[in-house]
């Protein structure tokens, strides 16, 4: 069953440029000059039931307003949206029990009440059974480790642990499908980890269904099936982490722990140096010629270890968003 569905999904702002001066104000209101901005343009989307799917793309290229176009927040300009069998915009009570949306730049608990006070007032909202709601109340306190700020304002709380407090609040009513935009925002590496493994364990709980973007890849590498990536509003790829570094990464990395020190010009005869520090030399092949290149390696050079990478995620996605990626 198809938990979320688009097809050729557009929005475009329509915005009013003015020109400083009285008079150029008052031209403008009689012919204004306008401006069309495309911020998403025909995308579509397949996301199975219980799916984990990373939503990737550089700031401004869409992101968040999909999510908000699927979650009803926004209209789209044209083309058609279904979650869960809903139109998402028509906002009914039927599809929003069922979903939660979180943004790591936005909160939806109440900024000067205690968030211990905005879940009871959410568990009115969702009618969420006392008994069940106490229970996953519970787990999600212990797991995110925020027994000690339930009691504080919303605004005098970190970051993190509002985003901690954010999550809680979106998974009192087990949402079947979240859409998850930077769920990780202003946390340290610890508490990244802890928020990737409970993602993780919940997903498999519960068999919800999960939109998610991050600009840290380590979230996207360590939780997703798959990943949708898009840029300047399209949709520019969809597939495996496999997959996309297949398709746009044509060139491997090289380590090889040397015994003695090494001249960079006998190095670049290999491939391209990308450092050189403490007697470990890391050089960038060609996939098709890194066997070749290992074995002279071996026989030319005072070589202790080697080891044969892929390109780290980040480096493939910042190349892909920069068009120096190899097709």
């Amino acid at each position: 069953m198809l938990a979320v569905e688009t097809v050729n999904l557009s929005k475009v702002y329509v915005s009013t440029k003015k020109s400083p001066g009285i008079l150029s104000s008052l031209k403008g209101l009689v012919n204004p000059d306008r401006k069309e901005v495309v911020a998403v343009k025909d995308v579509n989307l397949r996301i199975e039931q219980g799916e984990l799917v990373g939503f990737l793309g550089p700031n401004g290229a869409g992101k968040t307003t999909t999510l908000k176009m699927l979650s009803g927040i926004l209209y789209p300009s044209s083309g058609t949206a279904r979650v869960l069998g809903f139109e998402p915009f028509d906002r009914k009570n039927e599809m929003l029990r069922q979903i939660a949306l979180v943004m790591g730049n936005k909160n939806q608990l109440w900024w000067d009440l205690p968030a211990w006070d905005s879940f009871i007032v959410l568990r009115e909202l969702y009618e969420v059974d006392q008994k069940v709601f106490q229970e996953r109340l519970d787990a999600l306190i212990e797991t995110l480790q925020i027994k000690e700020v339930l009691h504080t304002q919303v605004r005098k709380m970190s970051l993190g642990e509002r985003m901690k407090c954010e999550l809680v609040a979106a998974l009192l009513h087990a949402p079947r499908v979240m859409f998850l935009d930077e769920p990780t925002l202003g946390l340290d590496v610890v508490s990244q980890k802890k928020m990737r493994e409970f993602l993780r364990e919940m997903h498999r709980k519960d068999g919800s269904t999960i939109l998610l973007t991050s600009h840290y890849m380590q979230d996207v590498v360590e939780l997703c099936d798959r990943v949708v990536v898009i840029d300047k509003g399209t949709v520019v790829f969809e597939g495996t982490l496999d997959q996309l570094t297949a398709q746009f990464s044509d060139t491997k990395t090289v380590v090889l722990t040397m015994e003695s020190e090494i001249e960079a010009s006998e190095l670049e005869k290999f491939g391209t140096l990308i450092s050189q520090e403490a007697g470990v030399v890391v050089l960038e092949v060609k996939r098709s010629a890194t066997a070749e290149v290992v074995s002279a390696v071996l026989q030319n050079l005072p070589v202790v270890d080697v080891k044969i990478d892929e390109l780290s995620m980040e480096e493939i996605i910042r190349r892909l968003f920069q068009g120096t990626a190899q097709v």
